[in-house]
């Protein structure tokens, strides 16, 4: 990119030339490289450079402060002013804002100054020559392999006429590899996520692809039903960040969720799950480190540009096994009179006394179901927060403590909070990626192993 300017210059430029009251410029140079393979073979890579800007601008008037938000591709001074003439003009012709507060003034950070942090293919340097390893040995044993590795450094810049100045770095990385035998009758996933692909091992990811496809010499299939189900670190991820989401104060207060309390108000304070549960969200959690202050550049039911700033910490959303916090910004920390906890982009869940690994709830179980990943997740019911899905890639059968043939795919309805209150066994936490989610939304989560009688398989599903 041939920038005219540092992000910096650009963020400050948008807070020189605005006319509204107030506003708050966010940049995010984001960089990312690339690999994608199919039928044994490399098919792609490739490196890319972005940089978006949002601005957000703030009008005061009798009836309150009004708030609007422009955001796009942004590279010059001259584009970054036609954004801030079109966030001063909408939030001229804005309704005053029921969110409206304070802005955070005088925070900054001492790298205000640095410049962006970068990545590129040179990331894969030690993944790829293994890949191409990895492939010969796909091929002589008869298997076929396709995947996609992605790896990007976003630098995010925010500044206010508050004199809030605030940098943060995020790199991101996450690999994902699927193999199917040669007929393409069965298929095997493994995937996971990472900062900096340290230690990320093509040859090992082949070897665990060529286990679980080994699994799957012997097929057996089985009705729908409620069967003992083992939940792996990457399947429960794809459950629990649902159940994030959906931990809204605003929704809770207005009566639609399963943290709605009848006659008004929210459950804080009420069990929901077994008391060795926490679930818990911390921007210093190692591995998973994430922002450590709140940016938003538009306001939603969980979040608000007002709080934009505001620092975060470690927020416990389960202690205990009751409810102890939900998503909250100052406005609705006001309405519940709770304190503000804003989304952080990382969850983690722990049992507490669990030391278990996921080979010793297979080892333990006489008959069960162990599940690799999940997909296409959705909300049937917000108020018991019942979620349906599909089983992929891999559903094996346990017997007598040993995986002994894969299974046909089926469609599950459970609701992630009742599987913390119904779990008989748990493994030790360990980071874990989302296959559903954490592509393209959240990818730093850290899970343990749950086994689960009676996880309820609604329908068979004819997907592969």
């Amino acid at each position: 990119m041939a920038a005219t300017a540092t992000v910096q210059q650009l963020v400050e430029h948008a807070l020189a030339t605005s006319t509204a009251d107030d506003c708050i410029a966010i940049a995010h140079h984001t960089t990312s490289a690339n690999l994608r393979w199919a039928n044994n073979t490399l098919t792609t890579n490739g490196e890319m450079l972005r940089l978006d800007v949002a601005i957000v601008s703030f009008v005061r008037r009798p009836g309150g402060q009004a708030t609007a938000s422009m955001s796009g591709s942004a590279t010059t001074f001259e584009q970054v002013e036609r954004l801030v003439a079109a966030a001063d003009a909408a939030a001229r012709a804005a309704d005053p804002a029921t969110d409206a507060a304070e802005l955070v003034a005088g925070t900054d950070v001492p790298d205000w100054d640095a410049l962006p942090e970068e990545t590129g293919v040179h990331v894969f340097d030690a993944f790829a020559p293994a890949l191409g390893e990895a492939f010969g040995r796909a091929r002589s044993g008869s298997r076929v392999l396709y995947g996609f590795v992605d790896h990007r450094i976003t630098t995010t810049y925010v500044a206010s006429s508050t004199g809030l100045r605030l940098r943060h770095v995020q790199p991101t990385g996450h690999y994902g590899c699927t193999g199917k035998t040669a007929d393409l009758t069965e298929s095997a996933w493994v995937g996971g996520a990472t900062r900096d692909f340290a230690g990320v091992d093509a040859l090992a990811l082949e070897d665990e692809v060529a286990r679980r496809l080994g699994w799957a010499s012997r097929r057996v299939d089985l009705p729908a039903g409620r069967y003992d189900t083992i939940l792996p670190p990457p399947a429960l991820a794809d459950l629990m960040i649902d159940a994030y989401w959906y931990a809204g104060a605003r929704d809770a207060l207005d009566g639609h969720s399963m943290f709605s309390r009848r006659g008004g108000g929210v459950r804080i304070g009420d069990r929901f799950t077994r008391p060795e549960v926490t679930l818990a969200s911390d921007p210093s959690y190692p591995g998973l480190e994430c922002a450590p202050h709140v940016v938003n550049a538009s306001s939603g039911d969980d979040r608000s540009v007002f709080d934009t700033g505001l620092p975060l910490a470690r927020t416990e959303w389960l202690s205990g096994g009751n409810l102890s916090a939900l998503l909250q910004t100052r406005e609705t920390a006001t309405l519940t009179g709770q304190p503000v906890t804003p989304a952080i982009d990382n969850l983690v869940l722990d049992i507490a006394g669990a030391t278990d690994s996921l080979d010793d709830l297979v080892a333990g179980s006489q008959r069960a179901l162990l599940l690799t990943c999940l997909w296409y997740i959705r909300v049937v019911d917000p108020q018991t927060l019942l979620l349906t899905g599909l089983t992929r890639d891999g559903v094996y059968l346990v017997e007598n403590g040993e995986i002994t043939g894969a299974v046909n795919n089926f469609r599950f309805n459970e609701s992630p909070i009742d599987l913390l209150r119904r779990f008989t066994h748990a493994s030790v936490t360990v980071p874990a990626f989302s296959r559903e989610w954490g592509e393209d939304y959240f990818s730093r989560t850290a899970m343990p192993a749950l086994r689960v009688p009676d996880f309820n398989m609604s329908s068979v599903s004819q997907a592969r």
